[in-house]
């Protein structure tokens, strides 16, 4: 199907919905067996048909209704058949999408997503505020305050957890193995760690990547440069918990390791390569072995170093399968001052893999040697926490108890994601 053919599908569906609600149910019967007599992927059929559910509207409910509302309802309820990362803005949302540049709004720390309708944090920042009142890699944000985050966008759950400098947030945060907890997050700036690098038997060389922003290239080049001068003949380059940066970071560091080859791509509309990007032989620095290490909390940017060590043939990928992030927006104004946000571009392995699938199966990067950490959260256990809650019929807004909040730190277990990438480098010719 066309992907207007689909715009129209679901923007009807809205509507169904919506007419359903307000007691449509002997129209909907009818206009569905209509609708099964026209062509899915006819833009003039779907119309006809969504023109219809608004006349119904009009001249069949049982009060006045505002149709300006009703707009809004099937309009989010279009966007939000898409991807999390695309969303229907207000007009007041649009004036403040605009002038982001200008705002003083900060966050929390954490970088977050969506599964199964739900808030998910992918990673937090080391040091961060986040990270310090307790927040963790895989929780659930089911509240927001009083607002449950299955109800609203991705674009504005961020919106909610940003504020001013020094307010503070209200999380309800399901966590697996343990009870609903309430935590209370200052907003704040904070500054992401550079580069760690250090020496492991066999002169192998670790460097744990915090993040992708702007200069984190530089960083690491300085990290393999150090560790050249300590005799390291292989790196293990660590990027578990990455969810944060720029595509152009991701390559420059991707090329540091990969002199020849495609590195990404990023794919348009009918899978049409919109960008690609290729090394440079000047730039790359390390020409030995090295394996790379991703878990659930790598996402976008360091995705892009992954697949492009993977496909190149420069090492293993160890560790589990990434997020599977990477995307970029493009904000339509509509007459009402209102506005689509919409993904209009993937970003891609050097082959076209886009990063962000339709289902896990085919989502992220897959590891070469698949080596899963016991703490680490599946996607699945979100729907089991709901499921779990609703069983034990909790108030989602009561307060937890004290017992409910955070727990005692867990004592800190072997890294065998690590240990796996040191023996195959230790292997390694």
């Amino acid at each position: 199907m066309s992907f207007r053919g689909k715009m129209w599908t679901l923007l009807i569906s809205a509507a169904i919905a919506g007419y359903v609600m307000v007691g449509g149910l002997p129209f909907v019967g009818s206009l569905l067996q209509t609708q099964a007599q026209q062509p899915i992927n006819d833009p003039g059929a779907q119309l006809r048909i969504f023109e219809s559910v608004l006349q119904h509207i009009q001249n069949d409910y049982v009060d006045d209704p505002n149709l300006e509302k009703v707009r809004f309802g099937a309009l989010r309820g279009l966007v939000g058949g898409l991807d999390p990362y695309s969303s229907y803005l207000t007009p007041e949302q649009v004036k403040d999408f605009n002038n982001a540049a200008n705002s003083k709004r900060v966050g929390i720390g954490a970088e977050f997503s969506q599964l199964s309708q739900y808030l998910y944090v992918i990673s937090v920042t080391k040091g961060s505020n986040a990270e310090k009142a307790g927040l963790k890699t895989g929780d659930v944000i089911e509240y927001i305050e009083n607002k449950a985050t299955r109800d609203i966008s991705l674009y504005d759950a961020r919106q909610m957890i940003q504020g001013d400098p020094g307010t503070a947030v209200n999380l309800r945060v399901l966590r697996a193995g343990e009870k609903p907890q309430a935590i209370k997050v200052e907003r704040g700036g904070y500054k992401t760690p550079q580069a760690e690098a250090r020496v492991e038997q066999g002169k192998i060389g670790v460097i744990r990547v915090y993040s992708l922003e702007a200069g984190e290239a530089n960083d690491i080049r300085s990290s393999v440069q150090e560790l050249a001068k300590q005799g390291v003949q292989k790196i293990v380059l660590d990027l578990r918990g990455v969810a944060t940066g720029t595509l152009e970071e991701a390559v420059a560091t991707a090329n540091l390791f990969i002199g020849t080859g495609d590195l990404a791509k990023v794919m348009g509309k009918d899978g049409k390569v919109i960008k690609s990007f290729a090394a440079e032989p000047s730039k790359a620095v390390f020409t030995g072995p090295m394996n790379v290490l991703v878990d659930f909390g790598t996402a976008g940017a360091a995705e892009v170093i992954a697949s492009a060590v993977l496909e190149n043939k420069r090492g293993d990928v160890v560790g589990e399968r990434s997020f599977g992030a990477g995307t970029e927006q493009q904000l339509f104004t509509l007459r009402g001052g209102d506005g689509l946000l919409l993904t209009t571009a993937k970003w891609a392995s050097p082959s076209g893999v886009p990063f962000l699938g339709d289902d896990r199966t085919n989502t992220g990067v897959k590891p070469t040697v698949e080596v899963k950490r016991p703490d680490t959260p599946e996607p699945v256990e979100v729907e089991e926490l709901i499921e779990q809650q609703d069983e034990e019929k909790v108030d989602p807004k009561a307060t937890p108890t004290p017992d409910a909040k955070a727990q005692p730190a867990k004592p800190v277990t072997e890294d065998v994601q690590l240990k796996k990438a040191l023996e195959l480098l230790r292997g390694a010719a």
